[in-house]
């Protein structure tokens, strides 16, 4: 889910930092069908060149210029999810992830790919649009291997500046293909408080942070429901229904 909000409760500090957008994301996470949202990003309205939540790509772009992994990632777990969503650990059972981000940019997007060394069983890196990777991997077993990977890309930190998102996938060909693929892959097939790593991560009061890129674990689970795939030989049966003189002949 996309958001755009005001931020008004401290307009004389220097230093902006999500206050307000915090208040708005929990009033939409309680909020009928839009509590069914998993996460939620959500930027403030700084004048005419903040883009609007229906221009997926600029918002992204908008947000990773400017979010905090150290301070701006607000966790819900152990909480309800939409029951169709089987990323969770249980019927119903998940996590919910609050990004928000407010003020000037941090950082400039990369768009290139520079000479990163990767673990094994890690390989294929892709820009999906600037600001992020698609990374493929290893089919998923326990997610253990991801810390191997943590730790490669801590003493190359320098060289994903401009990267603040890694998406880890099954195929990252695909996933780089089209944003909708991107999308689709990177959160229907991650719970985020199992899923969401980051570079240099840590754990203050509770709050958890990043030092570099955040990591979105989107490989298929072995509790993920199997895709939905056409069958072409039912297809087949069907379509001859369709033609001239069948039953189903201008029905639809």
């Amino acid at each position: 889910l996309l958001a755009v909000g005001s931020e008004r409760y401290t307009p004389y500090m220097e230093v902006k930092r999500p206050q307000e957008l915090l208040t708005t994301a929990n009033a939409i996470l309680g909020f009928n069908q839009m509590s069914l949202a998993k996460y939620l990003f959500i930027i403030a309205k700084e004048g005419s060149s903040t883009p609007r939540a229906k221009e997926e790509e600029a918002f992204f772009r908008y947000l990773l210029e400017r979010f905090d992994p150290t301070r701006d990632l607000h966790f819900q777990t152990k909480t309800t999810i939409d029951t169709l969503d089987y990323s969770g650990s249980d019927l119903n059972g998940g996590s919910k992830l609050v990004i928000a981000a407010v003020g000037d940019k941090k950082r400039t997007l990369g768009s290139e790919i520079r000479n990163l060394q990767l673990p094994e069983g890690f390989r294929n890196p892709r820009v999906v649009f600037p600001g992020v990777l698609a990374l493929q991997g290893v089919t998923y077993s326990d997610g253990r291997d991801i810390d191997e990977l943590l730790e490669s890309l801590l003493s190359q930190k320098d060289l994903l500046r401009g990267f603040p998102v890694i998406t880890l996938v099954d195929d990252s060909e695909f996933t780089a293909r089209t944003l909708n693929n991107f999308l689709w892959v990177t959160f229907t097939r991650s719970n985020p408080s199992h899923d969401v790593r980051g570079v240099g991560e840590f754990i203050e009061n509770k709050h958890w942070g990043c030092a570099g890129p955040v990591i979105f674990d989107s490989r298929k689970k072995p509790h993920h429901a199997p895709e939905l795939v056409k069958d072409s030989k039912v297809e087949k049966a069907i379509e001859r229904l369709a033609v001239s003189g069948a039953s189903l002949h201008n029905l639809f």
